[in-house]
């Protein structure tokens, strides 16, 4: 009788766990609160940061990691969505927004980072196991795993339409931008083909840190001299302005932790600066910044009254961002009131202002740079929306200047049914009676800046100018 041979059991790979990773796991964490809360990452990412920091879990590599995960995700979802709708068995929408969150992550890393692609598959695998468990983190590789089979470049060639058969669609899955948003920019900014790749370009960089030195507490050469010479450049534009190096802190400077000077977009200070610098008729005492939150824009315009002898008021409708306002102008050597009010409904009588300033609620579509999850979140039906509300308080704001005192109107959109249209409504009276008032050619203000428009209103463009697309329209109430 032969002898009976061993059974032989099948051969499996020891269980591993997986790596945890505070980089990964922190940029998820911001991800589901994008999703879940509809925060805004600009404000859920550094207090994670922060906490990481103290917990000794990150040094500078780590952080600069983990932002370009969350805000590379962000700005890219809607092509990523595209390409991984190939990868998928099913309808994406059908897909459980934390495995699509994992799979956004890793597809940044293969797609849109220099991490190898084994590394970039093992590592969003390992988050997978961690915070979705080991049977979901299957699914996340086989997807991974497929997505492999192409760079960017041979993924767009499959998945966007050719340019001359639909130019919006090829270029939003190329640049990242909702059609109906390249439509509006295209629209807006007018031209060809190269100005808006240009513009649908400049949405998807990181922006800049820039900071403002408020008139008389400090200078941007002090600034410079803070932050040295590889740490800080001179603005472009603006007088105050300083650009950071990149992976610049702000708080490490002693100005902007003592509010001497502060954290502004360019574009913003120019719009401040504008309507300091507009023609008047008669005295300057008394100035107004009408939508004031958080501000900036108010920190900027009461240093420069403080120079001038002329008040500032500023005024907010949310009394959590009229506490923000107090703050940016605590310690304002001028004098100045914050008060929580309704625009629209003004606490102050009429005519009681030299100068106002109304930077209206607006879809954001020109600070996509900033706020990149804001282009698929928006709507083109949120236009219906905020156009009540931009046309009354720039109606209010022209009561509440004196005759001959000037009014700004300004927005962080350059969709036209959020700029030049809502002035001219508001003149002509349409929705309302007609303001009595005369367009201030608002160019020579911004002086050194090109590519400025025919007039008289102003409109910034990140490719242009390197600044969030600020609009501005300046008005002097003739009766």
């Amino acid at each position: 009788m032969s002898q009976q041979q061993p059974r032989r059991h099948g051969t499996r790979k020891p269980y591993r766990r997986p790596k945890k990773d505070p980089v990964r796991i922190l940029a998820f964490e911001a991800l589901r609160a994008v999703d879940e809360r509809d925060a805004y990452a600009n404000l859920v990412l550094p207090p994670l940061l922060r906490k990481a920091r103290d917990a000794g879990d990150f040094d500078a590599r780590d952080a600069a990691l983990a932002t370009e995960l969350v805000y590379g995700s962000l700005r890219r979802q809607g092509t990523y969505d595209a390409i991984l709708a190939t990868c998928v068995d099913r309808p994406l929408r059908e897909v459980d927004p934390p495995v699509l969150d994992v799979l956004t992550l890793g597809a940044h890393q293969l797609l849109g980072t220099r991490i190898p692609p084994h590394a970039a598959v093992s590592a969003t695998v390992d988050l997978a196991r961690v915070v979705l468990g080991d049977g979901r983190a299957k699914f996340v590789n086989a997807v991974l795993r497929k997505l492999t089979a192409h760079d960017l470049d041979g993924w767009l060639e499959r998945v966007a339409p050719e340019y001359d058969e639909d130019p919006e669609d090829h270029l939003g899955i190329v640049h990242a931008h909702p059609r109906w948003v390249v439509s509006a920019l295209w629209d807006a900014l007018g031209g060809g083909r190269a100005g808006i790749e240009e513009l649908l370009a400049a949405d998807n960089e990181r922006p800049e840190v820039t900071l403002v030195a408020r008139p008389g507490r400090s200078t941007a050469e002090e600034l410079l001299a803070a932050a040295g010479e590889d740490g800080a450049v001179p603005g472009r534009w603006s007088p105050y302005a300083v650009r950071l190096a990149e992976g610049g802190e702000p708080g490490a400077l002693d100005a902007v932790r003592e509010g001497r000077a502060g954290v502004q977009d360019e574009g913003s200070q120019l719009v401040a600066l504008a309507l300091a610098a507009a023609p008047l008729d008669g005295p300057d005492r008394t100035w107004l910044d009408g939508c004031a939150g958080p501000g900036g824009k108010a920190a900027l315009l009461g240093a420069l009254a403080a120079q001038r002898g002329a008040a500032l008021v500023a005024s907010e409708k949310q009394p959590h961002r009229a506490r923000l306002v107090a703050r940016a102008l605590e310690g304002n050597p001028g004098p100045y009131a914050v008060i929580a009010a309704d625009g629209t409904r003004p606490a102050w009588r009429p005519g009681a202002f030299d100068r106002v300033l109304v930077d209206v609620p607006c879809t954001g579509l020109g600070a996509l740079r900033r706020r990149p999850e804001a282009r698929w979140r928006r709507r083109p039906e949120d236009l219906d929306g905020f156009a009540p509300l931009q046309r009354e308080l720039l109606r209010q704001a022209l009561a509440a200047v004196r005759i001959g005192g000037v009014v700004g109107y300004a927005t962080c959109s350059p969709h036209p049914a959020e700029t030049r249209a809502v002035v001219e409504d508001v003149l002509k009276g349409r929705g309302g009676p007609a303001a009595e008032a005369e367009w201030i050619d608002a160019r020579p203000l911004m002086p050194g800046v090109p590519e400025l428009g025919d007039g008289p209103d102003v409109q910034l463009w990140p490719h242009l100018h390197g600044t969030d697309a600020m609009y501005l329209a300046l008005l002097r109430r003739t009766a």
